[in-house]
């Protein structure tokens, strides 16, 4: 759909870091070790790609229909297209002006009727950055702390050791939840990492911990498998030497602001094809609108 170009790579502090990417996906290098993160399926050319299909299920099953969508940590354009080609209304929050640079056109010439906004800015100041703004749907994937380094802002909160990563993702959580509508969802996808000794961090638990404390309750929640390309080989020398584990799965948290009784009228019926199904029985009961 577009030409992507390799991110450029950089060392600060001995941590690769990735310049933005001219394609779809956040300015991700191949990760190493035991990590098939991030969510984001790698081009040959080594930029990733948010994947698609996941925007999709997570728009069309937990935000209204032609809904506004809010997105924290935007990095590439894959959510925002994703989002607004569907009639969906997305807005995300960018820190590096390049990679928002990056992204507009993208989305301008994908969806002209009804391009994607970029806002380039730093998400603890997201209130003040969409003007207080109501939202249908909270949907991102967060750094993960650390684990890869974007840039060198002094604001970038992978530039942060974990304690100081969380502080400030717990107020990016908060200020995105208060910006949401009642009798909405929230959807993040995660997954946990470990820290220099080794040790995962609980990034997973700390994510729940954030939203529960700002007023939302985990509601479901989805493990994506991804591909395992060279994790084997990756993770072979680790494994002799420390018996880690290598990792192909992210959680996929999603959570609910308000009323659960209120689902069904906000969100209307959700339609199943029934050509899914092989049983003509099956399909009669389950194929027409639940």
């Amino acid at each position: 759909m577009c030409d992507r170009l390799a991110p450029k790579k950089n060392m600060k502090n001995n941590k690769e870091q990735s310049e933005p990417s001219r394609g779809f996906g956040n300015s991700f290098t191949v990760p190493k070790g035991e990590y098939a993160y991030p969510t984001e399926a790698l081009t040959q050319s080594g930029t990733s790609i948010f994947d698609p299909v996941l925007c999709e299920l997570v728009y069309r099953w937990f935000c209204p229909q032609n809904g506004t969508i809010l997105d924290p940590f935007a990095g590439g354009s894959v959510r925002g297209i994703v989002a607004n080609y569907l009639g969906y209304h997305y807005t995300g929050i960018e820190l590096r002006k390049e990679q928002v640079e990056a992204n507009t056109p993208q989305g301008q010439n994908l969806c002209p009727n009804n391009p994607p906004a970029w806002i380039n800015g730093d998400s603890r100041n997201i209130n003040i950055l969409t003007k207080n703004k109501q939202f249908d749907l909270v949907f991102s994937c967060p750094p993960y702390g650390d684990l890869e380094v974007y840039s060198d802002l002094e604001n970038d909160l992978s530039t942060l050791p974990y304690k100081e990563f969380i502080q400030d993702y717990r107020v990016i959580i908060a200020n995105c939840i208060k910006q949401l509508k009642d009798d909405r969802f929230a959807c993040f996808v995660v997954g946990d990492f470990r820290d220099k000794k080794g040790f995962y961090n609980n990034f997973v638990a700390d994510t729940i911990t954030a939203f529960h404390d700002g007023g939302m309750t985990l509601y479901n929640e989805g493990i994506l498998v991804t591909s395992v390309g060279s994790l084997p080989i990756r993770v072979t020398k680790q494994f002799q030497s420390g018996r880690k584990l290598g990792k192909t799965h992210q959680n996929v948290l999603v959570f609910y602001k308000g009323d659960p009784k209120n689902i069904k009228d906000v969100f209307g019926d959700v339609y199943i094809d029934d050509s899914l199904f092989v049983d003509d029985s099956v399909a009669n009961k389950y194929g027409e609108v639940l």
